[in-house]
Parts: C-alpha cells; sequence; structure tokens
C-alpha cells in the first residue's frame, strides 16, 4: 500500500524520464556534450536537470495508457526527434572546423599525419585536430553550450512534449543546412589553402627549370614550413571563420526549436 503524500511520486518520476529525452538526445550527438571523454553518468544528470527546469515552465501531459502502446511510441519519437535535430545543426556548424583541417592538412601534405581525437574517438589529420581544438575553446568561450541548453528550453515552449514534430518545411532546412557544412569549412581553410596552392605552383614552376631538383626531398618540407607559417599569421582569420560557423549552427538549432 502506497502511503497518502507519495501516491504522486511515480507520475511525477515518469514525467521526469520522459522530460530527459529531449536534452539527452540532443547531448548525444552535440560537440562537447558528446565527446566520448564525457561520462554517461554526466549527460544523464544534465538531462534530468534540463528536463526538470523545462517542466516547471511548461506542462506535461504523458500519453494514454502505458508507454508501450503506440501513443506512447510517437510521443518518445517526437522527443528524439527534436532534441536530435538541435544538437545536429550545432554539430554541423562545429564540424566544419574538420573539413578546413582536413582541406589544410591535405594540401600541406600532412594528410597521411592523424591523431586520435577525443571527441569522437576517430582519427583526424592533426591539422583538423588543432582546429577542432580551437572550435571547442571558442565554443566554450562564447557560452555556446549555455546556448543550447537555453534553446533546448525554450523549445518546450513551442514544441511542447507530445506534439513536438517537425514539420517537413524545418526537416528540408536542416538538410540543407547540412549541405554548407563543406562550404563553411572551405571559406575557413581559404587563406592558408589558396596560398598553399601558389607554393605548390611555384615548387612545380622550379621542377621544370631545374629538372634535377628532387621534388620531394625539397617540396614537402617548403609546403609544411609555408603551412605553419601561414597558420600562424592567419589564426585570426581562422577563429572567426569558426565562430561564424558555429553562430551559424546555433541559429539553426534555434530554428529547430521553432518547430
Amino acid at each position: 500500500m502506497i502511503a497518502p503524500g507519495f501516491a504522486g511520486v511515480e507520475a511525477q518520476l515518469w514525467v521526469w524520464i520522459m522530460a530527459m529525452i529531449r536534452p539527452g538526445a540532443a547531448m548525444m550527438v552535440a560537440p562537447v556534450f558528446g565527446a566520448t571523454s564525457v561520462p554517461l553518468q554526466v549527460r544523464i544528470i544534465l538531462s534530468a536537470m534540463i528536463g526538470i527546469a523545462a517542466t516547471n515552465s511548461t506542462p506535461m501531459v504523458l500519453p494514454e495508457g502505458t508507454l508501450v502502446s503506440f501513443s506512447g511510441l510517437l510521443f518518445i519519437l517526437a522527443e528524439v526527434l527534436a532534441g536530435v535535430a538541435m544538437g545536429f545543426a550545432l554539430q554541423v556548424g562545429y564540424s566544419a572546423a574538420f573539413v578546413a583541417g582536413e582541406t589544410i592538412s591535405n594540401t600541406m601534405g600532412l594528410g597521411f599525419a592523424s591523431m586520435n581525437d577525443p571527441m569522437t574517438g576517430a582519427s583526424t589529420p592533426v591539422i583538423g585536430q588543432f582546429l577542432s581544438i580551437i572550435a571547442v575553446l571558442l565554443l566554450l568561450a562564447m557560452d555556446g553550450h549555455l546556448m543550447l541548453i537555453a534553446i533546448i528550453v525554450q523549445s518546450y515552449v513551442s514544441l511542447p512534449p507530445g506534439d513536438a514534430f517537425l514539420s517537413p518545411d524545418v526537416i528540408f532546412n536542416l538538410v540543407e543546412f547540412g549541405g554548407t557544412l563543406f562550404a563553411m569549412g572551405l571559406v575557413i581553410a581559404l587563406p592558408v589553402g589558396a596560398a598553399l596552392i601558389l607554393v605548390q605552383v611555384v615548387m612545380a614552376m622550379l621542377a621544370r627549370s631545374a629538372p634535377q631538383l628532387n621534388l620531394f626531398s625539397v617540396g614537402i618540407p617548403v609546403a609544411v614550413l609555408a603551412g605553419i607559417l601561414l597558420l600562424a599569421l592567419a589564426a585570426p582569420v581562422l577563429a572567426d571563420g569558426v565562430m561564424r560557423a558555429i553562430e551559424a549552427g546555433l541559429e539553426q538549432s534555434e530554428v529547430m526549436a521553432g518547430g
């Protein structure tokens, strides 16, 4: 027999558990939160905190019947889709740094040099790892992680639980934004990449004018040295491009939150 004072505890716990689905799905795909180095317990605690805070401003009505029913399945799928859309939009803006780093690495001749990325656990070029660290620092410096949390909380107003289905136009808008990933990455890599292409053209002209010159023993060190110098000179421009890409991702996440 349940004591009268604890009669509504089970229902409230189910409300909090269902409220954790949307922020939990967003953190699984969002940068920083979704890193493999972040413990699962931390993500669960953050999801609970965000979900409980959101239910204080927006009442949540659980689906009729059990959660195993068809209505319960639709409720969970809608929450997962809304959270993944917001987190993925920010991830697209963040991943532009990886595209730029891979482009610069291949131009410098460092495409074979790779490191283990702690964010994803995959192998990435060294320049991509360098730009990803810059992207993380800029994301935290501009309070992008707090902006994402605020967007998730605000989404409960425009997309109330139980009716959080994204419109086809919003989903198509996210697909189009994903197509701009390569464009944003190339724009970030343009200052260094264009200069390195000119260096490669000069080395090709030297190889044609002096055939006895060993292009592999001279060209690769020159390209690497020029790339390092250009990265040092263009660091403010690269940081500005990465920040603009992250801002575009946050804006797209806000569009997803609007439904």
